[in-house]
Order: C-alpha cells, then structure tokens, then sequence
C-alpha cells in the first residue's frame, strides 16, 4: 500500500488551475484593446493576486508588463506608488499631476521604442491607491497611453478616479468568486497525481469555503501532517483537516496584522464564542465594527430571532482561537458572560460555550457536559464528543456518557475500543430510552472488529439474565432480528416484527427503534428473495420510523437507506436510488467521514449494475480505500469483491489481483451480502484467467441450498454467469426471471426470451424496448446478439444497423471495450475533429494534462474523449492508438 510519504501534494503558486476562465477573458480583453481597463474585484484569498501574477506571465511576450503594488503604508503619500517610474522629477515637480502624468508618458515611450510594444499595467491591491495615483491611472487609461488591469477588495474598494471609468463604461469589471466545488476538483487534479474521491473534493471545498489562500494552506498542512494521504493511488483524508498548521496559522496572523485592533478583538470574541447574538458582540465592540465586519464577510449573520454571528469560516475560527493564551480567553469569556444569557443557549452555541469552558479549566456541569458531548456527536465532532463525555462524573449520567464516547469512537472506525466502552455500559441503560440504540451499537462494534455474532449474541443474553415473568427479553428480540437479518431469513424477520409492532411502545421511549431495524433487515431479506417491491414497501416503512430516532445513538439512518437503495436497484429503478443517495448526502454532510464510503459503495454497485462499468470502477475504487479505514456498515468484503470485478471486466490485472487480495483478507462483512460478494470474485478471478475455474464456483454456487432461497440473489448471480458469455444459463435465467419482482427481471426475461428465439427482427425490438426503459446494458446485448443472427441470415445491411446500435450503447455506458463471445465485429470507424486532435497529441507522447493545457479543455474533457476513441477502435490503452488508427 502506498503511504503518504512521497506523494505531497505541491501546492505553491498552483492554484490558479480553478481560475482558467477569467484568466483568459482578461487577457483577451487586453490584448483585443475591447476595454482599456480591466478590474478584478475579489475578498482576501480569493485569488486575485495570483490571478494579477499570471496575467503578466501570459502576456509577458506581447506587452510591457509593468507592475504596481498598493500599500497601506504608502495611501496617505500622495503618487507614493508611482515612485519607480518619476525618479528624475524634483521634489517640486514629484506633488504635481501633470509632471507626473508627463513623467510616466515619457517612461511608457522608451519602452515602446524598444520593442514596439503597447504598456499594460498591472496593479496588484489597488484600493490601497491613494487618490492623486489614482487620479494619474485614470488619465492614463482615458488618454488611451496604457491599458489597465487593477486588483482590489470590495471593501473598502477602488479610488473614486477609477471606480468612475467603470461608471461611465471605460472599464470592465469582473468579481472573483470563491471556487466552486467544480473548480476545487479542477485544483486537486491539477496538484495531485493520482485519483482524487468525491470525499477528499467535498472536505477540502467545505472547509475552504472556496477560498484558494486557504485551500493552499489546509492542503499543505494535511499533507505535512500525513492526513492528506495516498493510499493504492488513492488521495484520500486520513482524518479531519488541522486546524493548527503552520500554513493556516500563518494565513491567520497575516490576516489579524493588517487588522484595527477593534476588529481584531471582535474576531477573537465571535471566533470563541460563535455563534453569539450579534447584539452581545455589538454591545462590546461597536456596531459599526460589526458592520465593517460582515461587508467584508469575515463573520456571517444568521437569520433568526435573535440574529447570531459566526466566522466565515470554521476552521479559520479554530485557528484564531489556537493564537489566543489561556488567560486571555478568560478576560473575553468574562465580557461575554457579562452581556450573555448563557441559560438560553442552544444547539450550536451551547456547545462552544460548554467547550470554551473547558478550555479555559472552568467547572461545567455534568448535565451541560452531556449534553454538549451528545450536541458535538450529532455533528460528528468525534474528538469533542469524547473528551467532553469523558468528564461526565455523575455516576446516574457516566453510563450513557460512555456510550456517547463509543459511538464518537465508532464513528472514527475504532470499533473494538468502541466495543470494550459499551461491554461496561450497556446494562446500565437496558432501561433508557437509549437501551435498543445501544445494544444494536454494541453487536455493530463487535461485529466490525471481528467477532462473531453467535459469540457476542451469547454473552449478551447471559449477561441480561431472565426476566421474572418468563417472558421474552427486549434484548432477546433484537438479537433474533440480527440474526434472521444476517441468514436473510424473510419469514423469521417479518415474525419478530409483527410481534414488535403488535407490543405498545416503552414509556419514554421516541419511536420504537427495534421496528425500524426489524422493517430494514425485512426489506434485504424480501429483495433478497425475489420480491423487491415487497421488501421496497418494508424500507420505506423503516424510513418512516426515522424521524423520531433522530439524534439516537445508533445510525439507523444509514442502516435503512443501503436496504432502501439496495431494493430499488433490485427493481432496476436506478433514478429513485440515485435520488435517495443524493437527497441522504445533501441532508448528512457532516457525517461524510464516517459514511462516505459505503454511500460511494452504493454508487458504485448502482453504475455496475446498470453496467457502466467505467463509473462503477471509478466509485469503486476510492470506495474500498475509504472502507479500509472506516466501515460502520461492514461493507469492506462486499466493496472488495465489487472492485476486483470491476478491475477485471476492464483489464487492469495489477488492480483486480490487489482488490482479490483485499477480498480474502477480510475478516468482517455483512454476511447477507456473502452470496453476491462470492459470485462477483468468482466472475472477476474468470475474467482474468479465463480457465473456466470461476464459471465453475458460479455453476456451484448456482445450485446450492443458500442460492435456491433467494431467488432475487440467485438472478443476479446468473446475470453475472451469462456476462462471462455462458449461455448454457439462458433457461434457468427464465425460470428465475419469472418469479422475480421489478422491472429489471422483465427486462431478463424479455432479453433471454428475445435470444433463445434467435430472431433478428425481434431482437431488434426488444433491444429498442430495453434501451427506451433505460437498460441500456441489456439493449446493448440484444443488439449484439441481433447483429450476429442477422448477418448469419445474410442481411449485411441490417446487422451493420445493429452493430452501430450497439456501439451507441457502448457511448452511453462509456465502456472503453468490451469482452464477450457473442461481440459482432466492429464497424468502420469516424472519429470527429476534436477525437483526431487530441489523438494526435496523444501518440506523440503528451500527457492528458499536457494536451489539456494545448487545446485548453479540461483534464477531463481529455480523458472523456479519449475513452470513446478507445471504444470506437476497439483498443486498451495509448500504446495500441498509432496501430487502431483509420488510415
């Protein structure tokens, strides 16, 4: 596996790569002369100074670049900027405007004497102008002398002089925004060789805000600390960006020097306190200073009742607050305590007050602690969340405090000190309404560090003793759910559940947990069994359980939503798994760390199943890199297997052979997914050696007892089969098909139906029938299948149609090749203007990155061309293009 060693990202003077677009819109205004002046407006950090930087680098050949750089120190002297260029002026002539002006007209001759070359002026920080220089610049534009470009902050903004040309429409101006989530993709592929997964991307635009000065500091700081990390190709984040780097703290104190120290001070308090009522804030520094503040978006307001104030930026937040001594936190906590009413603090603010004690050495009480730990646990705050719990003395409140610790540790993917914490609490609560939560965490952590369920199942039930009545323990039933869920048992499952529902809810109990598991494990276990709309109908009555246990200790979120997406998928519904994917991620965004994984699992398994096996892979791949370092849902074994198929249906040996040994090694895995995570290695070990070992364990695998009973399962396992190109499971498909739920066994059947009959103008409407119903995987067989009885018929014509049919399937799926035994041959081959030109470059030798910069398109644009070259002639890689060629 690779470490991180090695592989920093290098990220100085880099990441201009997200600002691609105003570059070149500035630079041809320069060079059409379309506007004289040229005006970036943008906040600090965001960018314009490296913007400047590469704009006299770009036209540094066709112009003479001249540079200006405002400065606080010189706004009060008057043309004290434009020293460089009037040092033969006397002392008398340096204060007059038409000297000046005439001074740098005469400089910009000699200039254009030299080479010929028209002047353009680069002013970095220009509203530091004072107004005589500005003055000066603005004759200069208007005189047509010199062209323009001026970087400055909206606040306090451009000089009058200047600010006046864009009024009467002399000059152009352009507002840099922060980054967009796309850009920051731009930046990391730009900086870093290797993949870069959604989750790094999303971390990274989150805690930057966009904002390039800090993306450039947090990413050097992670990868400084070995946080940022590649892992078999993979960056991916190791942990929460630091907030204590030398690059951030450095980027922190910049920012507090050029400061007025009232505002420095109004920082400092909002930044420890925050979210604070903006009239708390007010009352100390001043209105007008908050005021200064939000103009220039340092701190943000929110828009309750009362209005609260936070930084712009959290971990900037946490930056400032690392600057700041023990002692004089205490003297600003003071004067916020003396304008604050801390009994009506909530959410958010209760737990920076609670934290701020404690960084101060304060006694809080145990019930404030708790419920601040609970607070930072709900947003994945694990580190808080623990060392918070941790001071909970009280010995009523120690048991559920400890619990709180372990799912904080669980969600950071120590499960067997999460398992150890629980072992010693779970007793304790089996009469708090968090008693079911805790227990499902409890067999979850042992579960995920290895031991088996039988075991930890034993042990629970001896340790609970028997109830006085005889009756059935509450931990009992739960236990048998778990355990019917594992051997996807529908029946035992919908049993215990009936029972369940049929008990009234515990008093004080929100919602009743153990239905919402039990109606989850039922869902997998009908999808599981052939009947996806009927185990679709017990996932959404899980998802309907949910908002009660919301802020529970155990993720039952995240346990309905893989058994909802898994049976639309078994439904071939792959628009509805999509959206439930994405409506969970833009509603849980800060549980990406703990969960991401499994989500790009989910992803991952939805693209191979509609067999766009180029995304799948894509997903995959940083899926199971993830899932090694995290895998609360014990998805690790089930990913592997998907990936090694995927590397193997795409032939990169060197990834599936990796991926296969990830897949034995593991230890833990839902045993529900055993059947299908067997049946894709076995498909993936055929795929590379095809030696018919594989086809094999898939015949083997196909008739035994665990496969007959569920139906759902065993049609999956033969569509894996039949993909190797076996038709000898046609028939048995049909059998299947026919007693399987959903739109995706229709399809099954319609095609195995359409390909036993032989029939080429009804395997040309049934082709058509699938791709229009959005099985574009199966068309795509279909239309094989017709192209090889049609020419076999002898109707060249017509099985030409299909073939080209086919290969617009091919596009849409964005498969680079394909292997089958039943692939007609390929036909001629049209390759468009751009596919030619970045072929060419590409059998030079340029890089993807390098023919991007030449035809300036994206990396990607690159990458996407290239692949569907590679399908349109029929090759691999590079080295095969010269030879595939059309000549």
């Amino acid at each position: 596996m690779d470490s991180s060693n090695g592989h920093k990202p290098a990220t100085a003077h880099r990441l201009l790569s997200g600002r691609r677009e105003p570059l070149e819109r500035i630079c041809n205004l320069v060079r059409n002369r379309t506007s004289q002046a040229v005006f970036v407006m943008a906040g600090p950090g965001i960018g314009k100074s490296s913007l400047t930087e590469a704009i006299s680098e770009r036209l540094a050949g066709e112009l003479n670049i001249l540079q200006i750089h405002g400065s606080s120190a010189l706004a009060a002297v008057p043309f004290g900027v434009l020293t460089p260029y009037t040092a033969d002026l006397t002392a008398e002539e340096s204060v007059s405007p038409v000297a000046v002006l005439r001074s740098m007209w005469t400089y910009f001759e000699k200039l254009k004497a030299g080479n010929g070359n028209a002047v353009l002026l680069v002013v970095d920080d220009a509203h530091y102008l004072d107004e005589a220089s500005a003055g000066v610049l603005a004759d200069l534009i208007s005189a047509g002398w010199a062209s323009v470009v001026a970087a400055a902050r909206p606040r306090p903004g451009l000089p009058q002089p200047l600010d006046q040309l864009w009024y009467d429409g002399l000059a152009e101006r352009l507002d840099l925004r922060p980054l967009t989530r796309d850009q920051i993709e731009e930046v990391l592929e730009h900086l870093l060789d290797g993949t870069v997964p959604g989750a790094t991307i999303d971390a990274a635009w989150m805690a930057s805000g966009g904002n390039p000065r800090l993306l450039d500091a947090l990413l050097h700081d992670a990868a400084e600390a070995g946080i940022l990390s590649k892992r078999n190709g993979i960056w991916i984040l190791l942990g929460s960006l630091p907030a204590d780097g030398a690059r951030l703290t450095a980027v922190v104190s910049k920012d507090h020097i050029r400061r007025r120290p009232e505002e420095q001070e109004a920082l400092k308090l909002v930044a420890l306190a925050g979210p604070v009522g903006r009239k708390v804030i007010e009352d100390i520094c001043g209105a007008p200073v908050v005021r200064s503040l939000l103009d220039q978006q340092m701190i943000v307001e929110t828009s309750g009742v009362p209005a609260e104030l936070s930084l712009w930026n959290k971990l900037f937040a946490r930056a400032i607050r690392n600057t700041i001594s023990v002692s004089r936190s205490l003297q600003l906590q003071e004067k916020i305590r003396a304008h604050q009413n801390g009994t009506v603090l909530r959410g958010e603010g209760k737990l920076r007050s609670v934290e701020w004690a404690l960084e101060c050495g304060l006694r809080v009480a145990d019930t404030d602690l708790l419920e601040a730990a609970r607070e930072a646990l709900g947003r994945f705050r694990n580190d808080s969340a623990r060392s918070i719990a941790a001071r909970v003395q009280d010995p009523d409140l120690a048991p559920l405090a400890r619990a709180v610790q372990a799912r904080a540790l669980y969600n950071e993917g120590a499960y067997a000190g999460a398992a150890a914490l629980l072992d010693g609490c779970w007793r304790e609560l089996a009469d708090h309404v968090e008693g079911p939560a805790v227990l499902l965490l409890l067999v979850s952590a042992h579960q995920a560090a290895g031991h088996q369920f039988a075991a930890v199942a034993e042990d629970v039930l001896e340790q609970a003793g028997r109830p006085a009545d005889g009756g059935v323990l509450w931990q009992e039933e739960i236990l048998r759910l778990l355990k019917a869920g594992g051997e996807v048992d529908h029946r035992t499952v919908a049993a215990v559940v009936e029972t369940i529902r049929n008990r009234p809810i515990r008093e004080g109990a929100a919602g009743q947990p153990a239905t919402a598991v039990g109606e989850a494990l039922l869902a997998h276990a009908l999808t599981a069994a052939g009947r996806p709309a009927d185990g679709l109908d017990a996932a959404l009555l899980a998802a309907s359980e949910l908002a009660p246990l919301e802020g529970s200790l155990f993720f039952f979120p995240e346990f309905a939503l893989g058994r909802l997406v898994i049976s639309y998928l078994a439904m071939g519904e792959w628009e509805s798994a999509e959206r439930e994917l994405d409506s969970y991620a833009a509603g849980h965004a800060a549980g990406a760390v703990t969960f991401d994984g499994s989500l790009q699992l989910l992803r991952g398994y939805s693209m191979l199943r509609q067999g766009r096996m180029e995304r799948a892979y894509q997903l995959l791949l940083p899926a199971v890199e993830a899932l090694r370092l995290n895998d609360p849902l014990q998805l690790f074994r089930f990913g592997s297997s998907l990936g090694f198929y995927a590397a193997a249906r795409l032939g990169d040996a060197a990834q599936a052979k990796r991926l296969e040994q990830d897949y034995k090694d593991a230890v833990t895995g839902g045993p529900a997914h055993d059947l299908l995570a067997g049946a894709y290695a076995a498909a993936a070990a055929e795929y590379l050696s095809r030696d018919g070992k594989g086809l094999a364990s898939l015949h083997t695998m196909m008739t035994a007892a665990e496969a007959s009973g569920r139906t759902g399962q065993l049609l999956e396992l033969l569509a894996v089969c039949w993909d190797l190109g076996d038709p000898s499971v046609i028939p048995m498909v049909q059998d299947t098909a026919r007693n399987v739920q959903g739109r995706w066994a229709e399809a099954m059947l319609g095609l195995s139906t359409a390909w036993e009959a032989a029939d080429g103008d009804g395997l040309m409407q049934t082709a058509a029938s699938l791709e229009q119903s959005g099985f574009v995987n199966l068309a795509r067989e279909a239309y094989a299948r017709a192209s090889s009885v049609l020419d076999q018929a002898g109707e060249k014509r017509r099985s030409r149609q299909a073939v080209a049919q086919r290969e617009k399937c091919d596009h849409e799926l964005g498969e680079r090749f394909r292997e089958g035994r039943f692939i007609a041959a390929a036909p001629a081959v049209h390759l468009t203007r751009r596919e030619q030109d970045i072929v060419e470059l590409a059998v030079q030798g340029l890089t993807d990155r390098e023919i991007a910069q030449r035809l300036m398109v994206s990396v990607r644009t690159v990458e996407g061309h290239l692949y569907r070259t590679y399908v349109k002639l029929g090759v691999r890689s590079r080295d095969e293009l010269e030879s595939a060629l059309p000549k």
